[in-house]
């Protein structure tokens, strides 16, 4: 039993190939995560050439990373009000011009670590409204029976610039410094961001006719009436939370990695290996769900997901093989395929347009600290417990979260009957 409603009939993804519109929006995704891995491997870069705040020159990387987070967890909520309130193309659109410009004036600046700061946080704020309108835009322009095979591509092309965009990052930016020591890495970033809104203005949006105006807005009244619809709709929340603890499982495998480098005979800069494997693994799911994804219609793929991650994080204590850790890793992303896709799914099919954009803002708040909180404490309780004994925690965790989750959704289904 799977709860999203199935295909009338699915074409996977030759039936988004022959859709402009959707394409248009994809290929400006692409090229929009492209451009937000490259420029934080720029930030990282100019650390070296920035004269830091008094009492931070050892943490000057974290700093940056908080400044870059901060505006996640702040505004990720307030962002998805809005986008419920003006057209998604314009929000896409002018998130993507005023990011190229913040870059651009970059090189301009004084060479203070405060103006950098200031500069990622303004640019992480302007994304908090370009997430949750992204989202929101993929049921307006695919068909109900093509959602599965849309965040399917989305979800695997948002995995493939993670790995692609740190990889290519540094080569690009050493070649835009060549062309043009002052500025270049700047207008490369920037060129980039400029380009995906450039693919994406030819895009026809048939918006919804619930949008008021200006006058209409308010954010706390807003804000409310958002938690509300999630109390009310509880296969949305069990969703949401299936998503959540998604994400908090692979924010602290970024931590871990670092110890199964050492139990696997690596260098441990070599991390990036079991990550990179993971995201293969991420991308192949997604590809089976999203070009068969409606035969899988009645099986429980969130449930199996977990119980397959599960397996994997307990398996790693009991092998020393790189090639079988490897392989563990690809699975886990498979996993992980199954949990997220089908959840993205549920929530955009069964949550209204006028509430779209704000139950998308709540899912980019929750994500983000989903993403924050393993940072901070997955690596004290590898220092107090010990490698092992966290991934058998994590693997008990996962496996009942993933049973506990799914007996609830059961119940949920029933009750609607």
């Amino acid at each position: 039993m799977f709860p999203t409603e199935p295909a009338a009939v699915n074409n996977g993804f030759i039936a988004l190939i022959k859709n402009r519109n959707f394409m248009l929006l994809w290929i400006g995704q692409v090229v929009s995560q492209l451009a937000d891995k490259v420029l934080l491997v720029l930030l990282i870069g100019l650390l070296e050439t920035y004269k830091p705040i008094p009492g931070l020159n050892n943490s000057m990387y974290s700093t940056l990373m908080i400044a870059f987070t901060i505006p996640a967890i702040l505004f990720g909520s307030a962002g998805g009000i809005f986008v419920d309130r003006f057209p998604k193309k314009p929000i896409m659109i002018g998130s993507d011009i005023v990011r190229g410009i913040l870059t651009l004036l970059i090189p301009f600046l004084p060479k203070e670590f405060l103006i950098l700061l200031i500069i990622s946080f303004a640019i992480s704020t302007v994304t908090q409204f370009f997430a949750p309108a992204e989202q929101a835009a993929i049921p307006l322009l695919v068909r109900n029976e093509c959602l599965m095979a849309a965040n399917a591509l989305f979800s695997s092309t948002m995995m493939g610039a993670v790995i692609i965009g740190f990889a290519i990052g540094e080569p690009i930016l050493s070649w835009a410094k060549n062309i043009n020591p002052n500025w270049g890495q700047e207008i490369t970033v920037a060129g980039l961001y400029l380009v995906s809104a450039a693919i994406m203005q030819p895009i026809h949006f048939i918006e919804q006719k619930h949008i008021k105006s200006r006058s209409q807005i308010k954010p706390w009244a807003e804000f409310k009436d958002g938690l509300r619809y999630l109390k009310k709709n509880r296969l949305v929340l069990n969703a949401m939370f299936q998503l959540t603890v998604l994400y908090c499982v692979f924010a602290a495998l970024m931590v871990l990695t670092t110890g199964l480098t050492d139990k696997f005979g690596l260098e441990k800069k070599q991390f990036g290996f079991f990550l990179a494997a993971a995201g293969i693994g991420m991308v192949l799911g997604a590809g089976i769900l999203g070009h068969w994804g409606d035969k899988f219609h009645h099986k429980p793929l969130p449930l199996i997901g977990f119980l397959i991650m599960a397996f994997v994080l307990a398996i790693f204590n009991f092998t020393n093989e790189l090639v079988i850790g490897l392989g563990m890793s690809a699975l886990l992303g498979v996993g992980a395929s199954l949990i997220g896709v089908p959840m993205q799914t549920l929530i955009q099919q069964q949550t209204p347009p006028e509430m779209r954009g704000k139950v998308f803002g709540f899912q980019n708040h929750a994500v983000n600290i989903a993403l924050s909180a393993p940072l901070a404490i997955t690596g004290l309780l590898t220092d107090y417990l010990g490698l092992q004994t966290v991934l058998m925690g994590m693997s008990v965790v996962v496996a009942v979260v993933g049973i506990w989750t799914w007996k609830n959704t059961c119940r949920v289904l029933e009750d609607a009957i």
